[in-house]
């Protein structure tokens, strides 16, 4: 029961928000009583903290299993961001932006949590990408990692980029793009056109 409460919750979550669901609201949906969620979870922030934790730990092993597929890192990076948009919803609720604002404590351990793993996959990727020469060889590896996760999480702040204005989906393919271009060689150059032409069509 415990995890099946932890499952509905996180796709609650991710809908509608951390903030805007309720324990009464998991547990109508459930069609079981608030009782019973206390009995696993002894609050909400509780239950905010398991759901984040289980979700970081099902995308952070999805990206593993990714990179060890050892595909091109271009197409690596876009099946990465597929993966992610697809286990977060394409974060039509905005869930990060409600988790800070709520729950900046869980927020602050999970973004360091996350850096370290994002770190990780880019500085991965970007050495990869040089030794097959579609990344420029003068790049600095470390500040590309850094500006790369300052910026996946700078355009989820909703102040500077309203969700009317800039659909998240539309949003990661754009910055992604971004990301690439400048740090592709003209081969690598090549091969991005051809993944975004053929996703366009």
């Amino acid at each position: 029961m415990k995890q099946k409460i932890l499952e509905k919750a996180t796709d609650m979550f991710l809908n509608y928000g951390f903030k805007s669901v309720t324990m009464d609201d998991i547990a109508n949906k459930m069609g079981i009583s608030k009782k019973t969620i206390y009995a696993h979870y002894e609050n909400k922030t509780k239950l905010v903290v398991e759901s984040t934790n289980n979700l970081f730990e099902l995308i952070s092993s999805g990206i593993d299993q990714i990179c060890s597929m050892e595909k091109n890192p271009i197409d690596e990076l876009y099946e990465i961001k597929k993966f992610v948009m697809m286990n977060l919803k394409n974060e039509k609720s905005s869930p990060q932006y409600q988790l800070q604002k709520y729950y900046p404590k869980v927020h602050n351990v999970l973004r360091n949590k996350h850096f370290e793993v994002m770190k990780e996959c880019v500085v991965r990727n970007v050495e990869k990408g040089i030794a097959l020469g579609i990344y420029r060889e003068n790049l600095n590896i470390e500040f590309v990692a850094r500006i790369y996760f300052s910026g996946v999480h700078s355009i989820k702040d909703q102040q500077f980029f309203p969700l009317e204005q800039f659909p998240v989906s539309k949003l990661m393919d754009n910055y992604l793009e971004y990301h690439l271009r400048g740090i592709v060689t003209p081969k690598g150059r090549k091969k991005l056109n051809k993944i975004i032409n053929s996703n366009q069509e």
